[in-house]
């Protein structure tokens, strides 16, 4: 034993030279497994790395701005791991590809470096998230995100696999303008769908003396006139007839009679019998309204209200005149006046423009409550004179006669002659 003390003082210098070799072997051989283990792709929790692209890794939170879409980055990554260097093949992350960066292993979340990849996924919820169900809008650089955003859809790139470089949505903000439409605020500016027919209830047309116009009621409407505005009837034109119109940049206005009952209308049933008066004359089963009735106000609100449904920008209100027609009701000047003004009323309350037709001796006392005036035949009965105060008001007056050519020019007015059926027949005058 004491031998064995007395040796274990000291170690020779062979052995202790020996022994330093083979712990630096070991360190060497450490270092170059950990080396193969990363390389491999082994994370220090041994959790493999190399088919996580298979699975989808994680794509961050690229896409889940689109109410209810995927997210860009694919199924959230079947590993759980991340690449850092994602941006190098991000886009195509959510795809099952594998991630094109090395680098190392990690925690997993923000998968292939898609990273923001389609920042522009807020663009569809911006305008009411029309692009739910989608991928990520970033993509492509934002070509189906950010120019679709008008036309309320800035998520349209629903289904495409974000294209970029790792940051994707360059497009992102998508349909940020959030107004829809042409504008025009006839689309809605939340869900876009107004599209390019809107009308922009906002502005109330004003036209000016000279102003062009086509006058047809009757018939197939003839969408060829070269006319800035276009009178044509509110409850047989269809729709698409109407769209046709503002498409080619016309005004259109819709036609109702104001002050008469006519058989076959939509809503003549619910005029009270009690509020039918007299004929009118040349117009068979057409009678004259007490338009002192709230149930007749009420229905020709609800025809403006059609109007307005039918994007029509303003409204004709016709046979305004029955207290000098012998109409079978005590209506007077002053009741005439109230109601005229009630039509103007109401028609600017919903971003309508109205003309006063006819009813030349109200003229001065209507003209500021009015935004043009339609006149039958002033020429034939020499009262052209009596609108002056619409042309000196800057209003334009538009102006027809049933004749066989064109009578003397009238400075100021917008003349035309037609058919007394109003179909598309139409003869510009000087």
């Amino acid at each position: 034993m004491g031998s064995l003390g007395a040796s274990s003082g000291s170690r020779s210098v062979p052995m202790e030279a020996s022994m330093r070799a083979q712990r630096a072997l070991s360190v060497i051989a450490c270092a170059v497994n950990l080396a193969v283990l990363v390389h491999c792709g082994v994370d220090d929790n041994s959790n493999p790395k190399g088919a996580a692209g298979a699975g989808g890794t994680d794509g961050g939170r690229g896409g889940s701005s689109v109410g209810g879409s995927l997210d860009a980055g694919g199924a959230s990554g079947a590993s759980g791991n991340r690449s850092t260097a994602g941006n190098a093949g991000s886009s195509a992350a959510g795809a099952g590809n594998l991630d094109a960066g090395g680098g190392k292993g990690g925690a997993g979340g923000n998968g292939g470096g898609s990273g923001r990849g389609g920042a522009g996924g807020n663009g569809g919820s911006a305008i009411g998230g029309s692009g739910g169900g989608g991928l990520d809008a970033g993509g492509a650089s934002g070509a189906s995100g950010s120019t679709a955003g008008n036309a309320g859809s800035s998520a349209a790139g629903a289904g495409n696999l974000d294209a970029g470089d790792g940051k994707g949505g360059a497009g992102g903000n998508g349909g940020g303008s959030g107004r829809g439409g042409t504008g025009g605020n006839g689309g809605s500016a939340i869900d876009g769908s107004a599209g390019s027919t809107g009308r922009d209830s906002g502005t109330i047309w004003h036209p000016a003396p000279g102003t062009t116009w086509q006058w047809q009621l009757t018939g197939t409407i003839d969408t060829s006139v070269n006319a800035e505005m276009y009178d044509i009837d509110l409850f047989t034109t269809p729709q698409g007839t109407i769209d046709a119109l503002h498409a080619a940049g016309r005004i259109v206005i819709c036609y109702l009679s104001a002050g008469t009952y006519e058989p076959g209308r939509p809503d003549s049933s619910s005029i009270p019998q009690a509020a039918r008066g007299n004929g009118v004359d040349g117009w068979p089963g057409e009678e004259w309204l007490d338009t002192r009735d709230a149930t007749v106000r009420q229905i020709m609100t609800a025809r403006m209200d059609l109007a307005v449904q039918k994007k029509c920008d303003g409204v004709e209100p016709d046979n305004v005149d029955g207290y000098q027609n012998n109409p079978g009701f005590p209506l007077t000047s002053s009741t005439q006046l109230d109601y005229n003004k009630f039509l103007a009323s109401e028609a600017h309350s919903r971003g309508l423009s109205v003309g006063l037709k006819n009813d030349l001796d109200q003229v001065d006392a209507l003209q500021s409550s009015f935004d043009w005036a339609l006149n039958e035949e002033c020429s034939q009965y020499s009262e052209c004179n009596t609108l002056a105060p619409f042309t000196q008001a800057g209003k334009a007056v538009f102006h027809a006669e049933y004749s066989s050519g064109c009578p003397a020019a009238v400075p100021g007015l917008s003349t035309i002659v037609k058919h007394l059926s109003l179909d598309a027949y139409r003869l510009v005058c000087p």
